[in-house]
């Protein structure tokens, strides 16, 4: 049995799940300079409130399930990234402080109003900027990092934090429509549609840019005959774009939502067509950076048990705080 690829799949499995359960929430902390009104506010986060630590899980598994099983990545791609992970944190303690002192006071609110966009803001870009990072590639030598402190600094990385801020603020503003009351969500669809144009045209973008330039991506998307599966990518994209817009303008917010995340889903394929079988593109595969196969059957043990818990948990508070906000009502 290759434990190694059992494990890069859980890994990927945790990072997708993470994108697209702390995306809806960063993406609303991003609308938030919008609201119009402080009872808007209030809304906005409570629609979240109750279940924003628990999509976080899926970034400590994420990263930790990083370092225990590929520990080679981790002291490669680490080092590379530091500065960015290190702002990503920042934003998210930002945040996370913005969720309980918001409601504790009146005079300060502003600050932690102010603290809560820009926390979700840097979160946001900086979690592009890795993914821009790690698509255009990171210098090893000798199975170390061999770059500079800001080699993560380029105009690709930039872009794809841009193209984030957009995604996110798409899947924020559909969870908008979903949660928001009746009469109060009603802007939220200019905005999702906005959104949407601005991210389809960031991302057709980025998806000529990358096989451009980098030889070896190009040359993987676009040589027969596997091109002809791997197009299905863009062509299912396509499809799902004008299934959004048609949602959103017969304003069905469930239905929007869903077909998002299914564009979420296939850009993590078209990510993973692109970088298979490596884990620190394109240097390091799976299998190389992998640790022992005892160690990697030990701690799967635990997954088997840990994952179903973390999956239950997550599905169970969805449930208890379904359905749209009342307005005279909140989590805190």
């Amino acid at each position: 049995m290759d434990y190694a690829l059992i494990w890069y799949i859980l890994i990927a499995v945790a990072v997708f799940a993470y994108v697209i359960l702390d995306g809806f929430d960063l993406g609303i902390g991003i609308l938030f300079i919008s609201a119009e009104t402080t009872k808007e506010r209030d809304l906005m986060m409570n629609s979240i409130a109750p279940v924003w630590d628990g999509n976080e899980t899926w970034l400590v598994l994420g990263g930790g399930g990083l370092f225990a099983v590929f520990p080679l990545a981790y002291a490669v791609a680490m080092p590379a990234l530091y500065a960015l992970i290190i702002m990503m944190l920042l934003g998210l303690i930002f945040r996370g402080v913005a969720f309980e002192y918001r409601f504790r006071t009146k005079r300060g609110q502003f600050l932690w109003d102010s603290s809560f966009f820009l926390g979700s803001l840097t979160a946001t870009f900086t979690q592009g900027m890795i993914l821009g990072t790690l698509l255009q590639g990171v210098s090893v030598t000798d199975r170390a990092y061999s770059g500079g402190w800001f080699d993560w600094f380029t105009p690709f990385s930039v872009y794809c934090g841009f193209v984030t801020v957009a995604a996110y603020t798409l899947l924020g503003a559909c969870w908008l429509l979903i949660k928001m009351p009746e009469g109060m969500h009603q802007r939220f669809y200019i905005i999702a549609k906005r959104c949407a144009l601005i991210m389809v045209a960031m991302v057709i973008i980025l998806s000529l840019w990358l096989p451009l330039g980098n030889e070896t991506i190009a040359e993987r998307w676009f040589t027969f005959p596997q091109a002809l599966l791997f197009l299905l990518i863009p062509g299912c994209s396509a499809y799902l774009v004008y299934l959004l817009f048609k949602d959103l303008m017969e304003h069905k917010p469930v239905q929007a939502y869903l077909v998002v995340l299914g564009l979420f889903f296939l850009a993590f394929l078209g990510f993973g067509v692109s970088t298979y079988p490596y884990i620190v593109p394109h240097a390091i595969t799976y299998a190389e950076a992998a640790a022992p196969d005892t160690s990697l059957k030990f701690l799967l043990s635990g997954a088997v048990f840990l994952l179903p818990l973390i999956i239950a948990y997550t599905a169970y508070s969805y449930w208890v705080f379904r359905g749209k906000l009342k307005e005279d009502e909140g989590y805190h």
